[in-house]
């Protein structure tokens, strides 16, 4: 005691005062002590009181601080739980050997999960659909094969999203969904609803029957997170390829046997099949296909998802199996060249990139449209009746280049021999290209007689916005002339027989089979893509948020501020940086824009224009 009392005060002004002298000095700093040990004894009591009342108001401080945290993680985070558990979570049952290998339609539209009972409006005249969150606050709203739903052109397609707490917001048609002809809308979360948890699934309801609101309570399951799910599939004649979100991570896949392909129902009655995971890569994951009852063979409704092995549980999912069918004989002929593209708002690019490659020998065109709301479906239809081949998929899912690339390449392989990766903002160009025009330019270069050669990358060359303050009235071409001097890069045509069981690609080239093809970079000198990547800014200000691959950074977040990515120059905020009009403007390159004139100018009554101006 008197050693702490001592190094208590030798940590005064006075580091030599004597302990003997202590008690004395007690005594004379308290008079109405009786001795000098009683004002020691009054001194120690005094001091343990302060460090007590001390030691109590941190203990609080420190409870009240982890308190705070807690709720706010509590509010904000997804657990384990509610994202492995949420809406469509097919339940994991039985590991025995001798489970029935057997599948049964999904015919309810209930899907298994935590079920909630929360107040809600009327839905007597819902529809039955299932909806999934996306980023933004989006919600994604799915509607049953089984609804009959008016044309989206009529006046009464009106919908309009019913929240758990009475809260509506408009239901825009969205597309169908083009391997399980689904119809979908899209409305967005009210703000008074983004801080609770658990998000709960709306219900779509026609707009002029929402005005009912009798007390009722409605059974209602919870939103599916776009952080992970299961979204499409697509069956070969040799095994399912299953796309889910949020399991692998970029250069971090995990092994194929830590996963399960769940086909069917594994509710209460535990009819589901499972299949081995054959190859897990980025969002691509290969399984067997499973052996069916013959009802199930003619099912259009079986579900599909992915199984979670060491964790037990089953990925929510939106996907449908589609049992495997015989490869019927196409009526056209296979393509030789065929070009692959994800747009969105592309429809003023569209007939350009369309009638230039299609005069330099691509054969036919495949877009993945994601979320369009401009007049894509109009210019797509104008360029088939001018006979263009050209077709449109619904790929609506978020940030998911390379599994719509990877799908493409499936689907494809039946009327495809060659596939060309670029945007709508990408012109592949030879230097020694000439007039007059042949359709055999690009498909010459293809290395046909080199059967080993399954893959050509070509080198980039960014072009800026060349003094263009809005889009050029005569295209892309003609109007964006400057552009930087270190090629960036590269884009690619591949053999779709050569691409990798593993369906890996980045960056708009594929992994080959290593064991039967290689790929080659070809000299600029022979090929170059125009990438008019950064063009005026009120059209580069619309891909600021749209970036659709899953492994390229997001301009709007602060992070990779080095990452080649990123626009020199272009902070975090679609705001035009000062002098845009002049930046990337190193070398003056109007190669193409002259090639393009002899080919596709003339004079017209409205004066000089490009065949693609309407």
């Amino acid at each position: 005691m008197f050693s702490l009392l001592k190094k208590s005060f030798q940590s005064t002004e006075n580091p030599n005062f004597c302990m003997t002298h202590l008690p004395i000095f007690l005594y004379k700093s308290n008079p109405n002590s009786d001795t000098p040990t009683t004002a020691l004894f009054f001194y120690l009591q005094e001091k343990m009181r302060r460090r007590v009342r001390t030691a109590f108001i941190l203990a609080l401080l420190a409870v009240l601080l982890f308190t705070f945290f807690s709720v706010h993680l509590a509010r904000n985070a997804i657990t384990k739980k509610h994202v492995l558990n949420s809406t469509s979570d097919l339940r994991t049952r039985s590991k025995d050997p001798g489970f029935p290998n057997l599948a049964i339609r999904d015919d309810r539209e209930k899907l298994g999960g935590q079920l909630r009972t929360r107040p809600v409006s009327s839905i007597g005249n819902s529809v039955a659909t299932v909806a999934v969150l996306f980023p933004d606050w989006e919600v994604f709203v799915i509607v049953s094969p089984e609804a009959a739903l008016p044309s989206p052109d009529s006046g009464d397609a009106e919908y309009k999203c019913l929240f758990e707490n009475g809260a509506k917001t408009p239901a825009n048609f969205s597309g169908v969904l083009a391997f399980t002809n689904r119809t979908t809308f899209k409305c967005v979360l009210p703000n008074s609803l983004r801080s609770r948890r658990p998000f709960i699934q709306p219900v779509l309801i026609r707009s002029s029957e929402i005005d009912v609101l009798p007390e009722t309570k409605q059974v209602s399951s919870e939103l599916i997170r776009w952080t992970t799910v299961a979204y499409e599939s697509f069956s070969t004649e040799n095994d399912v390829v299953l796309f889910v979100k949020g399991i692998n991570r970029q250069l971090a896949n995990k092994p194929p046997r830590q996963f399960n392909c769940v086909f069917g129902d594994d509710g209460e009655k535990n009819t589901a099949v499972r299949t081995a995971v054959t190859s897990s890569n980025q969002e691509v994951f290969r399984c067997h296909h499973p052996k069916l009852t013959a009802e199930a063979v003619t099912s259009e409704r079986i579900k599909i998802s992915l199984e979670i092995v060491p964790k037990n549980t089953v990925v929510p999912s939106v996907a449908y199996y589609t049992p495997r069918r015989r490869t019927l004989l196409s009526q056209e002929p296979k393509s030789l060249l065929c070009a692959c593209t994800m747009v969105y708002n592309v429809a003023k690019f569209l007939r350009e990139w369309v009638m230039y490659h299609s005069r330099i020998g691509v054969e036919k065109f495949i877009l993945y449209d994601n979320g369009s709301d401009d007049e894509l479906a109009k210019v797509v239809d104008e360029l088939n009746h001018e006979g263009f081949n050209v077709t449109t998929l619904f790929w609506i899912w978020p940030k998911t280049q390379e599994a719509g690339f990877s799908h493409a390449a499936l689907y494809a392989n039946q009327s495809c021999t060659w596939m060309m990766y670029v945007d709508v903002d990408e012109f592949v160009f030879s230097p020694k290209w000439h007039s007059p025009s042949s359709s055999k330019l690009l498909t010459s270069l293809l290395p046909i007689s080199h059967r080993s050669i399954g893959q050509l990358q070509i080198r980039c060359n960014e072009f800026g916005p060349s003094n263009q303050t809005s889009h050029p009235v005569q295209g892309v071409t003609q109007g964006y002339t400057c552009r930087r001097m270190v090629d960036e890069r590269h884009k690619s045509i591949v053999l779709l027989d050569a691409v990798d069981s593993s369906l890996e690609n980045a960056i708009h080239h594929f992994e080959v089979n290593k064991s039967f093809f290689r790929s080659i970079l070809v000299s600029m000198e022979k090929v170059v893509v125009n990438h008019y990547k950064y063009q005026a800014w009120s059209e580069f200000r619309t891909k600021f948020r749209r970036r659709v691959s899953a492994y390229v950074v997001d301009w709007t977040k602060a992070v990779n501020p080095t990452s080649k990515d990123r626009t020199p120059g272009l902070g975090f905020e679609p705001i035009e940086p000062e002098g845009w009009a002049e930046k990337f403007c190193e070398v003056r390159d109007d190669r193409l824009k002259l090639l393009t004139q002899d080919w596709f100018g003339s004079n017209t009554s409205h004066g000089y224009q490009m065949a693609w101006q309407r």
